[in-house]
C-alpha cells in the first residue's frame, strides 16, 4: 500500500477534441474520422489526471469559469478524481479548445489551440491556502503570473517543484530559481541555447538539482546533482503520442515522492510508453 499524496498542477485547462485519421486533412479537403474522443486537456491538466491515477490527490489550478462548454471538463477530470481550484471561477469566457488529429499510421498528431493566451489569471486570484498538505506542485508555465508566486510560495514551505518544459515561455527565467527538478522537451530552447549541452549549462546557472530532457522515443538525457547519464525508453508501436510528455510528467511528480531520480524517470517513461499504445489521453489507463 503506497502512502497517499496530494499534488497540485499549475497551468493550462483545454478541452480536447481528438480525432483518428489516416492522416492531417489537405488544404480544402474533407476528411472522416475512424474514432473520436472528448476530454479535459493541457500539461497539467493530463499531468494531474495521470498522478491520480497512480492513487493520488491531484488538483488542478487553472482557469476554468462558467461557459457552458466547462461542463465537459467538469465531468472528466470528476470521473478521474481530479479537483479543481478554479482561478477565475466567474468568466464566462470559453475556455480554449484544442483540436487533435492523430495519424492512424504513425500515431503521431496535429495540434491547433489558442492555449492560455486569452485566460491569463493574476497572482491575486490564487485561493487561500492552496499548498495546505501538498507534497508536490507541477507549474507547465501556461499561466505563469500564477506560477511564480506558486513556485516561491512551495519553495518557502520546502515543497518540492517540478516544471514542465514542453517549450520555453517568457517568464519561466523568474521561475526557475525555485524549481527542483526541471523536465524538458527536445523542443525546450531557453534563449541563446541550440543544444541539449547548451539548455543543460543555462538550467545549470540556476542550481536546479534535477534536469532532464526528453526525446521522444529516444533516450532521456539527465543531470542529477553533477552526474550525468541517459534512460533508455521502452520501445512501442505507437497508435498515439498525444499527452505522452504530460503523462511522463504526472508519473514523474508520482515516484519523484518514492523513489530516486533515475528511478522515477524509468517508471515514468514506462507509463508514458503504455499511454502511446492506445488512442486519446484515457483508455490506457483501462488496461493497465
Amino acid at each position: 500500500m503506497t502512502n497517499l499524496y496530494c499534488g497540485l498542477f499549475v497551468g493550462l485547462v483545454t478541452l480536447d477534441l481528438i480525432y483518428l485519421a489516416e492522416s492531417p486533412p489537405k488544404n480544402n479537403q474533407k476528411i472522416v474520422a475512424t474514432d473520436y474522443s472528448v476530454a479535459a486537456g493541457g500539461p497539467a491538466t493530463n499531468a494531474a489526471v495521470t498522478f491520480s491515477y497512480l492513487g493520488n490527490q491531484a488538483t488542478v489550478l487553472g482557469v476554468v469559469g462558467s461557459h457552458p462548454i466547462t461542463q465537459l471538463i467538469r465531468g472528466d477530470l470528476a470521473n478521474y478524481q481530479v479537483a479543481i481550484a478554479d482561478l477565475e471561477p466567474t468568466t464566462d469566457l470559453a475556455i480554449p479548445v484544442s483540436s487533435i488529429i492523430v495519424a492512424q499510421t504513425t500515431g503521431q498528431r496535429a495540434v491547433i489551440s489558442i492555449n492560455a493566451v486569452k485566460t491569463q489569471a493574476s497572482s491575486g486570484s490564487i485561493p487561500a491556502n492552496i499548498l495546505e498538505n501538498v507534497a508536490i506542485v507541477l507549474i507547465d508555465g501556461h499561466q505563469m503570473a500564477v506560477g511564480y508566486s506558486i513556485a516561491r510560495m512551495a519553495k518557502a514551505q520546502n515543497i518540492p517543484v517540478v516544471i514542465d518544459g514542453g517549450s520555453w515561455k517568457p517568464g519561466f527565467e523568474q521561475i526557475l530559481p525555485f524549481v527542483d527538478y526541471a523536465i524538458c522537451s527536445a523542443n525546450f530552447y531557453p534563449p541563446n541555447c541550440q543544444t541539449s549541452e547548451e539548455v543543460f549549462a543555462y538550467l545549470s546557472k540556476f542550481d536546479i538539482p534535477h534536469i532532464a530532457i526528453t526525446h521522444g522515443e529516444k533516450p532521456i538525457e539527465y543531470l542529477s546533482c553533477t552526474k550525468t547519464g541517459i534512460v533508455d525508453v521502452p520501445q512501442i508501436q505507437a497508435v498515439d503520442t498525444l499527452a505522452a510528455g504530460d503523462i511522463f510528467h504526472g508519473g514523474l511528480c508520482h515516484y519523484i515522492l518514492r523513489e530516486s531520480f533515475i528511478d522515477a524517470l524509468v517508471l515514468a517513461a514506462n507509463i508514458a510508453a503504455d499511454s502511446c499504445q492506445f488512442f486519446g489521453t484515457r483508455r490506457w489507463m483501462d488496461f493497465r
